[in-house]
């Protein structure tokens, strides 16, 4: 279960220099991950894979890459805006609850997918199941005052 109560929040610093990494590795993961069709940016720590969702700027309207883990859950994809347990949401969580239609590029196959933000009991049924994914999500939200969003992206 996720904690209440956040321990060892960041600092403004670690914020400021945490973004700043997030942004680069980003765009390096997404670069490298577009050139070989995911075999270089492919997997994440302990093995866990990765996609590219390219979403729509809720500002700009361009569009915007970003590199995500996934679990499957039947058709569905299922990602987390935890940006490393950060005290604010990514900027793509925004652009997906304001423009659900994504592009999802896994290894190569790209796909139309609409996105959801999960809630209550079926973000409950799949919190336990995307940290047995990638166990870092505990730490995540307990480094935070925000309760994490998890989205189901969904075949168009």
């Amino acid at each position: 279960m996720e904690s209440t109560e956040p321990t060892h929040s960041y600092n403004a610093r670690q914020v400021k220099v945490g973004a700043a990494v997030i942004k680069v590795m980003s765009r390096v993961t997404t670069c490298f991950y577009r050139m070989t069709n995911g075999v270089i940016g492919g997997r994440f720590l302990k093995g866990t894979d990765v996609i590219l969702v390219t979403t729509t700027g809720r500002h700009s309207g361009k569009e915007r890459t970003v590199p995500l883990l996934y679990l499957e859950d039947g058709d569905d994809l299922i990602v987390v805006a935890s940006q490393g347990g950060m005290p604010t949401n990514p900027a793509w969580y925004y652009n997906v609850t304001q423009h659900p239609d994504v592009t999802v590029n896994r290894r190569g196959q790209q796909a139309g997918m609409v996105a959801r933000e999960v809630k209550g009991s079926e973000r409950a049924e799949l919190w336990p199941r995307l940290v047995e994914m990638y166990a870092d999500y505990t730490d995540y939200a307990a480094r935070t005052e925000r309760t994490i969003p998890v989205i189901r992206l969904s075949p168009a």
